[in-house]
């Protein structure tokens, strides 16, 4: 079968080819790829930045943003031929630490957890895979091709989750939310935030375009230009672009007793003049607090399951920009300024 593969840590050595069938060791149930979303981790992966093969191999089949079909599963699974799954991407360590043993891969204590498409595990830029029951989460068909928007829309459930938590540490009642990064990630942040009936702002860099259309739509804001200009005090920021000054804006602008949480990952060596001492004076007198947020467990995809089904279905299709078949994954890598969200497409769903 076809599959897109890389060689970890080696710049340039993607390529479609042909491997093997999944092995029955890799789980009882049988899925057949119906689209892989593509996002700036698989861009860094191919760029040589990061990424593990699986043990004894030189290659990682790409991808983790799934959406399949189940071609085969055992009786008692809760699965039946012809479901919509998308399989969970981190999985617990094999030890397990305490937090994988309680269903919280996602805060892994160890590091040794795996990662479907990123560390040591292949991911689903292929025509099937295996993967056990329990691995795998149910998606309405209703849905179609956007319930390959699972994936990233569980990051932000448990953003939320992570804000709350932190949030109600004394009496809470956001009303503001400002979101920093229009991409995926972002506008599924501000559609969580519009579904808790909050007030939204979306910052971005572009002006126009169809990014600002879709923030509109959902009854945010849009703005360009800085944090501070974007909308005063807010109660959350949801920062997911991972640039150093918009981080340290984010610190500084949240309102007093508000939580900043940071779901992009930004480059190492980034290095800015901060008035460390002013901000900490800030952060400590306000109580304002920052939390960073990444990845997610069952319960977060359960979340997003109820967000996307509560979502309109033509706002979502919208963000799906580009849909690329698996020999012109190059192209995906190219990514324009109203491109929102591409998509792997292997079968119809």
């Amino acid at each position: 079968m076809k599959a897109i593969t890389v060689v970890p840590l080696k710049a340039g050595s993607a390529s479609l080819e042909e491997v093997a069938e999944p092995a029955p060791g890799e789980g009882d149930v049988l899925v057949e790829t119906i689209a892989v979303g593509v996002c700036g981790t698989d861009a860094e992966i191919v760029s040589g930045d990061y990424g593990w093969a699986p043990p004894g191999r030189e290659r990682l089949v790409l991808g983790h943003e799934s959406l399949g079909r189940v071609v085969e599963a055992p009786q008692g699974s809760g699965l039946a031929v012809g479901d919509h799954v998308v399989c969970i991407v981190r999985r617990p360590d094999p030890v397990p630490c305490y937090a994988c043993a309680a269903g919280q891969w996602d805060n892994c204590r160890n590091g040794q957890y795996t990662e479907h498409g990123i560390k040591s595990l292949d991911g689903f830029m292929r025509e099937r895979y295996r993967t056990p029951a329990d691995a795998l989460v149910k998606v309405d068909a209703a849905l179609g091709l956007c319930g390959v928007l699972l994936e990233p829309t569980t990051i932000v459930a448990k953003a939320w989750d992570d804000v709350d938590e932190i949030g109600n540490r004394a009496v809470w009642r956001p009303e503001k939310v400002l979101v920093t990064g229009a991409g995926p990630v972002g506008l599924l942040a501000a559609l969580l935030a519009r579904q808790r009936g909050l007030e939204v702002h979306v910052l971005d860099h572009l002006e126009g375009g169809a990014k600002s259309r879709l923030v509109e739509r959902l009854g945010a804001t849009y703005h360009t230009g800085s944090v501070a200009d974007a909308v005063a005090a807010p109660d959350v920021i949801l920062e997911g672009t991972g640039v150093p000054q918009l981080v340290v804006d984010a610190m500084r602008s949240v309102g007093s007793g508000g939580v900043v949480a940071l779901l992009g990952v930004g480059s190492v060596g980034s290095q800015l003049g901060v008035d460390v001492g002013s901000l900490n004076r800030d952060m400590v007198l306000s109580n304002k607090a920052v939390v960073g947020s990444v990845n997610a467990n069952r319960s977060h995809y359960q979340s997003a399951v109820t967000a996307l089904n509560a979502a309109d279905r033509d706002w979502l299709a919208a963000l799906i920009t580009r849909k690329l078949p698996l020999d012109r994954f190059s192209e995906a890598l190219q990514h324009g300024p109203d491109d929102v969200k591409t998509v792997m497409q292997l079968s119809e769903p």
